[in-house]
């Protein structure tokens, strides 16, 4: 059986509990070791978290002004441009496919938001950081190891970043 976790059904951006809590083209979902629900709203330009617990599941923003932008910080001052999918890694640190900005964006417990990989344009270099560049990012993995994967969309690649979790 289906059931609606969070979501009223219609278009818009509000953090609220259960069917209240309002998307914009919500993408990629991933899921933590405590049961949370991590959300790529596309539309909102930002990562939102449902929080899971006995009596309701309450739908919050983990990052991200709601805003397009490039912007690190902390929180809702960091901004992302269409983030297409997240992933949770084993330390609770979530990576973000940041589609227009093509970049990947590592996001920590403490909801500071980092680029991991990628610049400022698109195209295709190998490199470390920012120096590396990736054109439309769509999709992110982490394997138990805690090494990152990417698909580099328009780039018809599939990604390694040299980098581990702590």
């Amino acid at each position: 059986m289906a059931g609606t976790l969070a979501g009223s059904g219609a278009s818009g951006y509000l953090d609220a509990i259960g069917t209240r809590a309002q998307f914009n083209k919500p993408y990629g979902v991933a899921v933590d070791r405590f049961g949370n629900v991590y959300v790529a709203d596309y539309g909102n330009h930002s990562i939102r978290k449902i929080t899971i617990s006995d009596s309701v599941n309450e739908a919050g923003t983990l990052a991200g002004s709601g805003a397009a932008g490039s912007v690190n910080g902390v929180g809702s001052a960091a901004q992302f441009n269409d983030p297409n999918d997240v992933v949770v890694d084993r330390f609770g640190n979530v990576y973000v496919a940041d589609y227009s900005n093509h970049r990947v964006r590592k996001i920590t417990a403490e909801k500071r938001v980092s680029t991991l990989a990628g610049g400022d344009r698109s195209g295709y270099l190998d490199g470390a950081g920012i120096s590396a560049r990736f054109f439309s990012p769509i999709g992110v993995a982490v394997d138990l190891e805690g090494s990152v994967y990417m698909t580099d969309f328009v780039n018809h690649r599939i990604r390694k970043l040299e980098y581990k979790t702590p």
